[in-house]
């Protein structure tokens, strides 16, 4: 129990009077006083109230060392020689703390630090552990040069429409890369960097548009268009001093506006449908320059054989030439050698089908009727 007591004995500031009871007594059972706080003492006179240990114990906190003509600073604070030394030295720790914090600087290896002094430049930090002049002397701001930004157009969902050079409209999504390739530039010149990347891309992309017709934007001409535009933003860009370098323009759509696709469908079916029709034209056209150019070649060739030998060719030219055309007569020559005259049966001779009669004949009527050998030619 001595243990414990020791553990719970009362702080001496604590231990100015001898406890009482609450209502004024010692706390004991004896007649040493009052236990009821309004009932007046023997005498008819209250004693005077008495400074409790809380009292005591806030009065030595404040260091007045009496009643109330004593030096207590303000707000409880100590004052003195003492407390002025106190503050010096908290003044200095906050001051080295201060100088601390803003005169390291840990720049990472993808970062750059530029340097203000007043609000003017005064370099640029590599990375590493730099020291600078404490704030608010100079001014580090620090900037990632190796981060790839990428902004998308149109934001969400939406629709970005735009005007060809063929007065078309397509509905048109892409996305510009770009990093930071001065970060003087891009500190001092821009006051919001990627507004004005995004202004100047999308200036660019209107301008080249505007000078590409539908099939261009819509089909095999997007390489040209991405590369355009990144040439021209980058020389806005190169313009406006910004320290932007412009990585890459990529079209993600391109394509009609949805209010008006089946129009738009309707127009892409009948270009194709007169490309399809202009290449078999043209493979006609092939052919039959083909079938002349043939022709032109065995005439060369039976020519050289004329040239060989003038009078068979002749003949054989004639009797060529004859047989073709007597084929389409409806006549039939007979030679008499000698003055014989021969048998000829002229009911059964070939004869050439009456034109207007094969006309007005139906169709499985004429494919019904069988030519008759002719008797002679």
């Amino acid at each position: 129990m001595t243990i414990f007591s020791r553990w719970f004995r009362r702080p001496d500031i604590l231990a100015t009077e001898t406890p009482k009871g609450p209502w004024g007594g010692s706390g004991d059972d004896g007649n040493s006083g009052p236990r009821n706080p309004w009932a007046q003492p023997p005498g008819g006179r209250k004693p005077a109230a008495k400074p409790t240990a809380l009292d005591e114990f806030l009065r030595k906190a404040r260091g007045s060392g009496g009643g109330g003509g004593g030096t207590g600073g303000f707000g409880g604070l100590p004052s003195g020689a003492n407390a002025r030394a106190l503050w010096a030295i908290g003044v200095a720790i906050i001051a080295v703390v201060w100088i601390l914090f803003t005169s390291v600087h840990q720049i990472g290896p993808q970062q750059r630090g530029v340097v203000t002094y007043f609000g003017k430049y005064a370099g640029t930090l590599d990375p590493g552990v730099r020291l600078t002049m404490p704030a608010p002397i100079a001014d580090v701001t620090v900037v990632d040069v190796q981060k790839i930004r990428t902004d998308n157009f149109p934001v969400g969902d939406g629709e970005n429409l735009t005007l060809t050079g063929d007065q078309n409209i397509i509905d048109l999504a892409y996305s510009v890369r770009w990093d930071i390739s001065d970060p003087r530039d891009y500190v001092f010149q821009l006051a919001e960097p990627n507004d004005t990347v995004r202004a100047a891309a999308e200036s660019a992309m209107r301008a080249v548009v505007a000078t590409t017709t539908l099939d261009q934007a819509i089909g095999t001409g997007r390489t040209v268009i991405e590369q355009r535009v990144a040439e021209l933003t980058q020389q806005i860009l190169n313009d406006y001093k910004s320290g932007v370098r412009i990585q890459g323009v990529a079209i993600k759509q391109a394509a009609a506006p949805a209010r008006i696709v089946e129009d738009f469908n309707a127009v892409t079916a009948a270009q194709q449908e007169a490309i399809a029709n202009l290449n078999q034209s043209r493979s006609y056209a092939q052919q039959v320059v083909a079938r002349a150019q043939g022709e032109a070649a065995s005439f060369d060739k039976v020519y050289e054989q004329y040239k060989l030998a003038p009078e068979v060719t002749r003949r054989r030219m004639y009797y060529e030439t004859m047989e073709a055309v007597l084929a389409k007569s409806d006549k039939t020559i007979v030679e008499t050698p000698g003055g014989v005259v021969p048998y000829l049966p002229l009911s059964n001779a070939k004869r050439l089908p009456n034109p207007e009669a094969v006309q007005s004949t139906p169709a499985p009527a004429a494919a019904a009727a069988a030519p008759q050998p002719g008797a002679a030619q």
